[in-house]
């Protein structure tokens, strides 16, 4: 209960507005039900941040060393933690690209875009995918992800993980970004 009370407690207090009769808790005296009020008179209420409405930031959640180690041998091949985390982050800039391809205007995207912002607009209303970070399989060029065998083993293990799902929409393989189990 002294943690509630402030450290500095009035001597005095006038209450003309509360009604001693009508009072909830009968075992506190005028003066204690005073002190409440000034704490709730002084203090301003905090002004709440807005969101922003949209999708945040798509899910980065790396792997362990003791999760690729809990794989079997045969799926874990030759790779390294810092080899699928950087395949991780990949996934991440690709669905990013997608999440802003998705919400550009037609005025901002150059023709050869706009086509490809069509296409992906329309996968993003599908059921299974509305609301999640996603990207295609035309996306993996970079750096550390791409569609070689080493890509494809990547993608078998995070997929093993959960942390991606994948589907299939018309021609497209789209890979989802999840929360791993």
């Amino acid at each position: 209960m002294s943690l509630h009370v402030p450290s500095q407690i009035p001597n005095s207090v006038t209450v003309s507005h509360l009604e001693t009769s009508r009072c909830l808790l009968p075992e506190f005296s005028r003066q204690d039900i005073g002190s409440f009020e000034a704490l709730k008179l002084d203090e301003e209420p905090a002004a709440v941040p807005k969101e922003k409405k949209g999708r945040g930031s798509p899910p980065t959640w790396y792997v362990t060393g003791s999760e690729l180690d809990s794989l079997s041998s045969y799926m874990r091949g030759r790779l390294t933690v810092e080899k699928v985390n950087a395949a991780i982050n990949d996934m991440v800039s690709y669905a990013e690209a997608n999440a802003q391809l998705i919400v550009a205007p037609k005025k901002k995207l150059a023709e050869n875009l706009w086509e490809k912002a069509l296409e992906t607009r329309d996968i993003a209303t599908m059921e299974g995918i509305k609301g999640k970070h996603f990207f295609l399989e035309g996306d993996m060029k970079g750096p550390s992800l791409k569609l070689d065998n080493t890509g494809k083993a990547i993608l078998t293990v995070l997929r093993h993980l959960g942390r991606i799902n994948e589907t299939r929409i018309g021609h497209n393989r789209v890979i989802i970004l999840q929360k791993p189990h």
